[in-house]
């Protein structure tokens, strides 16, 4: 019988809610992708989204979990937790959960970082390679990043700090973008008509979903009800407040209107922005992040829109850039009187911002380079992208032979254009 001592019912209580928490921004994200893109692409950019549901769940459970947090060397985990070996339901060394739960809740995290990839590439990416790429870059980028900065990796080891993920999750997501934007190539109309988000209503829920989630992916990493998470809960609430009035500033200096698509972005910024800082910034440095990290991404959402660079729905500037800026931003305001674990430059300790840039470095050039490998090889066996022609259709009847908005012409227009088995 397994001895249970340590296993406190209050941290497992809340850990099960932040667990689903946490799942329901993969959905949530769904929605916010959806309503970003045009109506013919609705139903396959929920689709790709969902699909990590699957195959990250499955990678996660049977290699990428151990190769995360099974101890090993410095840039990659052992084997000793394929398949769930050893994974029961005493407590996880350093906590007072089931190791069992441990597992669960991490697996959401990788979930809707593939998920996240998604939002590079939709309205011209075929389904099949995308489920070929999402199985792999779940284990070789998600997985190892995992274990270089929470999973007992080198730069966890050497202090750096990340609450709740900002190297994995958020420069991990943001900088695999770019790479996945750069090889999949431009969409056919892009540059040449406005690409215009359809519902922006659905992007305004699903941002409300996510900053609901948000505060079990934050509130959950501190694994139990004690200070750090309650301290990572109150700073996911200040940040992207702070975040979100900044942007209708910007919003309104620039256009002199506030946008229901840019206080959409600006909510997921701000929340991105306080991942890696959550339980090591105190709530006022919270509320100031949430005004800094405005800054980079606005610009940068901006400034793309003007290149020939198609990263189709900014998850570089909304995850990427604002994940780096959260993560330097520790390296300069950590307090140890809140943290309990180290001081930034500010308060005397400028080794702690040092690796703050180290892990910017490190995991940006990874994450870009996997990705950018992983994807030239893939199209190697396959066409990563639509025909000019099946782009014009829609990625919807194309990849599924249905409609999000069905009018009944369309599925009988892609029988008679599309040759069967193209997916």
């Amino acid at each position: 019988m397994i001895s249970l001592a340590r296993i406190d019912t209050g941290d497992t209580a809340w850990m099960l809610a932040a667990t689903a928490m946490v799942l329901l921004m993969t959905p949530a994200l769904g929605l916010f992708y959806a309503g970003l893109v045009r109506s013919k692409n609705t139903l396959n950019t929920l689709m790709m989204v969902t699909a990590a549901l699957a195959v990250a769940t499955i990678t996660w459970a049977l290699v990428g979990y151990s190769l995360a947090f099974d101890g090993g060397g410095a840039l990659l985990g052992g084997l000793g937790h394929v398949a769930l070996q050893g994974v029961g339901f005493a407590p996880r060394d350093g906590t007072t959960i089931p190791h069992l739960l441990f597992m669960v809740f991490q697996a959401t995290f990788c979930i809707i970082t593939t998920a996240l990839v998604a939002g590079a590439v939709v309205e011209r990416m075929r389904f099949v390679p995308f489920l070929v790429f999402a199985t792999l870059w779940s284990v070789l980028v998600y997985a190892v990043l995992a274990h270089w900065a929470f999973g007992g990796g080198w730069l966890q080891s050497n202090g750096t700090l990340d609450f709740a993920g900002g190297v994995p999750v958020e420069m991990g997501s943001g900088f695999s973008a770019l790479a996945a934007a750069l090889v999949v190539g431009a969409r056919r109309d892009y540059g040449r008509v406005a690409l215009l988000p359809h519902n922006a209503v659905f992007v305004l829920l699903g941002a409300g979903l996510l900053w609901f989630g948000w505060f079990g992916f934050n509130g959950g990493s501190g694994f139990s009800t004690g200070q750090p998470s309650i301290l990572a809960f109150t700073n996911t609430l200040l940040t992207p407040a702070c975040t979100l009035a900044t942007w209708f500033v910007l919003d309104l200096i620039r256009s002199r209107q506030a946008t229901a698509i840019g206080a959409a972005t600006a909510i997921v910024v701000g929340c991105v922005g306080i991942t890696p800082a959550a339980g090591f910034i105190s709530p006022i440095w919270a509320m100031a992040l949430g005004v800094v990290a405005a800054l980079p991404s606005y610009v940068i959402i901006i400034w793309r829109t003007r290149t020939r660079v198609d990263e189709t729905l900014d998850v570089l500037a909304a995850h990427g850039m604002a994940g780096l800026t959260g993560i330097v931003f520790i390296g300069f305001v950590a307090q140890q009187g809140w943290n309990g674990v180290s001081d930034g430059l500010l308060y005397g300790n400028a080794k702690q911002l040092l690796w703050q840039l180290i892990a910017v470095g490190a995991a940006t050039t990874y994450a870009f380079g996997m990705t950018f490998g992983l994807l030239k090889l893939i199209g190697l066996v396959s066409p990563l992208r639509a025909t000019h022609e099946e782009e014009a259709l829609g990625m919807d009847l194309v990849s599924h032979g249905e409609e999000a908005y069905a009018t009944g012409e369309g599925a009988l227009l892609v029988a008679e254009t599309t040759p069967r088995g193209r997916i």
